[in-house]
Parts: structure tokens; sequence; C-alpha cells
């Protein structure tokens, strides 16, 4: 007997240590929620981001290896404003996680917390691709990120207790950064606020409400529905009237399109990464730099 629990103490010390080291598994739907995720978990977790960054969230590839992923979850972060409803649904279904089922600990909506836009007073396909809950590309305001990467630090925390002081230092020094940052982007569009910008989709709004700048022309004539000639022949007459100078196009976006309206226009059209990742915008805040510094560029004087 006294050989058996000897062969056996080894084995139950190492498990001690794996237990005690074991990292939270979290799965994030979309690289910006990923990206927060990130800052807050650091070390302290293993995180798996579902779409790519250069993806329409709205229509996500779901692969079947996936379900496999988020079957091993210890938690799901998702919008929570059905932006991956399309995609994401299926996928849960399949995955029989009941840790990262709705109402459970483990999943987690980021869109708790946040005052969204846009919310329909009635739902009519015949307005387009609109979502119920109200326009969910809230994190391209990053006040809203202060708010999102506060809710996962404390799901963290309850979900690990262990780690509960690191999920609240990398929060603090989330913070911190943001608000440095906050300061640096907004001194560096002032003297840009107030000029339009023509954009593809109607993805933000959030972003322009924060920093001043009309987003209210856009090249696709209602959400989802691909640009007409008429459509565009349209907003080629509003540019110029307008004296509009930018038009902001996204990586799975017709690029070609928002070229040909420039050229017909003298404005000048900028790429705007989607999510956070890529050269330059591995994280949330380098992510809004790109942003900030691509308006700031495409309105300078040519020379």
């Amino acid at each position: 007997m006294k050989i058996i629990r000897f062969l056996l103490l080894p084995l139950f010390v190492l498990f001690l240590t794996a237990t005690a080291g074991a990292r939270l598994n979290i799965v994030a739907t979309t690289p910006d929620l990923g990206a927060l995720a990130h800052a807050i978990g650091g070390d302290a977790i293993d995180l798996t981001v579902l779409a790519k960054p250069t993806e329409d969230p709205h229509f996500v590839d779901a692969k079947p290896s996936f379900i496999v992923k988020l079957n091993h979850a210890d938690a799901l972060i998702d919008g929570g404003a059905e932006l991956e409803a399309g995609w994401l649904t299926p996928l849960l279904e399949g995955s029989r996680n009941a840790k990262i089922a709705a109402g459970q600990p483990g999943r987690i909506a980021a869109s708790e917390g946040i005052a969204l836009l846009e919310v329909p007073s009635v739902l009519d396909r015949s307005l387009g691709d609109i979502h119920a809950s109200g326009n969910p590309h809230y994190l391209t305001d990053p006040v809203n990120s202060r708010i999102v990467a506060a809710h996962l630090a404390r799901v963290f925390a309850a979900l690990d207790e262990k780690s509960a002081a690191t999920y609240q230092a990398n929060l603090t020094k989330f913070n911190t950064e943001l608000e440095a940052k906050l300061a640096g982007w907004q001194k560096l569009l002032a003297p840009y606020q107030g000029r339009p910008i023509v954009t593809y989709h109607n993805y933000w709004i959030y972003f322009a409400r924060r920093f001043g700048f009309p987003m209210e022309l856009f090249l696709e004539p209602k959400p989802g529905i691909p640009p007409s000639p008429a459509h565009l022949a349209e907003v080629i007459t509003k540019m110029k009237a307008g004296h509009l100078q930018l038009i902001a196009v996204q990586p799975y976006q017709n690029r070609k399109t928002a070229e040909t309206v420039a050229s017909r226009t003298n404005a000048v059209v900028v790429d705007w990464p989607s999510f956070p990742s890529g050269k330059g915008t591995e994280g949330y805040l380098e992510w809004i730099d790109v942003l900030v510094l691509s308006i700031v560029t495409g309105f300078e004087p040519k020379k």
C-alpha cells in the first residue's frame, strides 16, 4: 500500500500543478473583442478568435473546427447585438457546451452596459440589413472599449479567482493607456472635425459621434445592399455639391467602386481596417491609431 501511495504521489503533485497553472480558455467571435480579451487576460488566458480581420463579420466562414474550439471553451465573448447571429447560432448548437449557453457565467455578451445607437422602432427588411438590437459596431468608439474591458475583467475574475489580481492590474493599465490615447486622438483630429466622410457601409457611427465627423453618405444604398449605378451617381452629385474629400473602405468591400467615385469627385480613398490585427493594428488602441492617422493623412493638403 505504501508503495502504491509512493508511486501515485508524483502523479498527484503533477495534477495539482497543472490545475493550479491552468489558464482560462476564451473564445471571442471577432478580432476587436479578441484584442480586448488579450489586453485584460494577457498570459492568464488561452485565446481563440473565430472571425478573420478581413472577413465581413456578418458573414463569417463557419468552419467545423470552430465547433471544437467552442466545445472546449470556458467562456465565449460575443458582441451581444446580433452581429454574429447568422453564423454563430449553428456553431453553438453543435458545440454542446453548457458553460457558454445563453445566461451562463461563461457567456459574455460584450454589449452589456453599452448605449446602442440606431435601435429600430420597427423591423422592416425593405430598409436593408438592420439589427433589432441596434447598430452592433459600438467598439469603433474607444470610450465603449472601457466598458467592455471592465466587463471582461469582472467575468474573468469570477471564473478564475486565482488570477483576479492580474485581470484587475491589466484593466488599470488598459484604462490608463486609453485615457492618454484619447487626449492625443482628440488633439490630432481637432483641425478636421466637422468634415463629412463617405463610407461604404454604416459601420462607423460610434466613431463618427465620438470624434465629430459626419458619416451619413454611403456607397451602399441600404445596409447590405450592393451599390447600383443610379445610387452611385447620386452619391457623386452629393459629394461634388458638399465638396466631400474622403471615402473610407474596409478590406471586404469593393475598393474599385470607391476609386471610381473618388476619380469623379477628386476625393481620396482610405483603407480602414474593420478590426485590430494585421501589421500595425495588433491591439485595440493601435487599431484606433490607424483610423485616426488615416483621417489626418486623408485631409492633409495635397502637395
